[in-house]
């Protein structure tokens, strides 16, 4: 649905976005992480000509953004929505006039708008504030306005600058659930640029991974926090180096799958007779995946024992 090749991206002599290669499938919820200075949001505006780029192609559904003339760039955002980290409500107007400004734009007739702004102030919640003004409401509340504005045209794209940064923890969530509900029931594709870690887990299928204007790492998310390369350890603040003992010999256990802690550790212990300290590890979620990673340390006469356990029961393991 939507693919970026080697692109490149200038403000004046100075290059922020270097050689970018994503690819983002219909369905997806693709997660862009980095920190402020990045690049990603410079990325996800391009996705919509918002930005230009002066090199490589960003293509949806097969056509060039860049090749797009005035009129013909209007008709292809119009099936691109977007909403930001500040909710741009028109505080003099309602919750209904706010959602239906889009369409009226457009020139929708009335029945047609009237329809289409009940059905999804009821899709995010907020069928009983259909008459309040933005002052009334929350600031999550707020949010759940500006995506039912940004889905009016029924577009096949969301683009999510930084949505949730603004938010309470609580309200995150809820508002993340509900990305995840419009992307199930409406089938639209999500991009999600955030600086928070747990935005990317609980929500996204796929993510990349920035860092000054370079495209570092990409893929399913579940695998790129089990792989942690070494941008993730930075954005993290958790470089293994400090941790690891110099002493025996350290096997990380890597769980793709849904596991049970107590039961892996346990079943090691038993079933090997080897004994072994746990330096690090836990599980964590993923959407609604629960996956895990340990590291243990253990002798160096136990490596051969516990390697051969682990690759029997094909479990994935590796030296650290």
């Amino acid at each position: 649905m939507i693919e970026i090749s080697n692109l490149q991206k200038l403000y004046g002599d100075t290059k922020v976005l270097r050689d970018i290669n994503v690819e983002i499938d219909k369905g997806d919820i693709y997660g862009l992480l980095g920190v402020s200075g990045a690049g990603k949001s410079t990325l996800l505006r391009c996705i919509n000509g918002l930005e230009s780029y002066e090199a490589g192609s960003l293509k949806v559904n097969d056509v060039e953004v860049k090749n797009l003339n005035e009129k013909e760039l209007r008709a292809f955002r119009k099936n691109i929505g977007m909403i930001f980290q500040q909710f741009s409500l028109l505080e003099r107007k309602t919750v209904y006039e706010n959602v239906a400004l889009p369409m009226e734009c457009w020139g929708y007739k009335k029945q047609d708008i009237d329809k289409k702004v009940k059905e999804l102030l009821e899709l995010v919640e907020l069928g009983d504030k259909i008459k309040s003004k933005p002052k009334e409401l929350s600031g999550g509340q707020k949010q759940r306005v500006a995506i039912a504005r940004a889905l009016t045209l029924d577009p096949q794209i969301l683009l999510c600058d930084e949505a949730t940064s603004a938010l309470d923890p609580s309200i995150t969530n809820s508002i993340l659930e509900l990305l995840k509900k419009i992307n199930r029931e409406l089938g639209i594709t999500i991009v999600v640029v955030t600086h928070q870690m747990n935005v990317v887990k609980q929500v996204c299928n796929k993510m990349a991974i920035l860092s000054k204007g370079n495209l570092e790492a990409k893929g399913k998310v579940e695998d790129i926090f089990l792989d942690k390369p070494k941008v993730l350890e930075e954005l993290l603040g958790e470089l293994e180096d400090n941790v690891i003992p110099k002493q025996g010999v350290n096997i990380e256990i890597i769980e793709r799958e849904n596991i049970q802690k107590s039961s892996l550790l346990s079943s090691l212990a038993i079933d090997t007779k080897v004994k072994y300290s746990l330096v690090w590890g836990g599980t964590d979620k993923y959407r609604d995946k629960i996956l895990g990673a340990f590291v243990i340390n253990i002798k160096e006469d136990d490596k051969l024992k516990i390697t051969n356990y682990l690759n029997e029961k094909h479990i994935e393991w590796r030296e650290v």
